[in-house]
């Protein structure tokens, strides 16, 4: 699996996404966000190193039902699952060291 470069035109379900087999990485945020462009470069990077995690990018917002299940209040939020359930969760990530260290809890 590699990086999702574009957000979800639909969102998955609270349902699809606890019954995921494996790891995910969720990523809230919007296109427009400062903050969620941003990141974009140190995630690539740690998700090229890691291709068995699945990644799955997420717009949020007014109305948006799984930001909402997941408590997501600030963008980007990276939820780490496994199996559906969270293992770790960052919310405006600043640099790669971060997303490593979140992601090396899968491995």
């Amino acid at each position: 699996m590699s990086m999702t470069t574009a957000y979800a035109a639909q969102e998955p379900t609270r349902t699809e996404v606890d019954a995921l087999p494996g790891v995910t990485l969720l990523e809230f945020g919007a296109p427009w966000c400062g903050h969620c462009r941003a990141v974009q470069p140190p995630l690539a990077t740690v998700l090229a190193e890691r291709p068995a995690v699945r990644h799955l990018k997420i717009e949020d917002g007014s109305g948006r039902r799984l930001g909402r299940s997941f408590r997501i209040k600030l963008w980007p939020t990276l939820i780490l699952l496994r199996d559906g359930q969270e293992l770790a969760r960052l919310v405006r990530p600043r640099d790669g060291q971060a997303l490593d260290e979140m992601l090396a809890l899968a491995d």
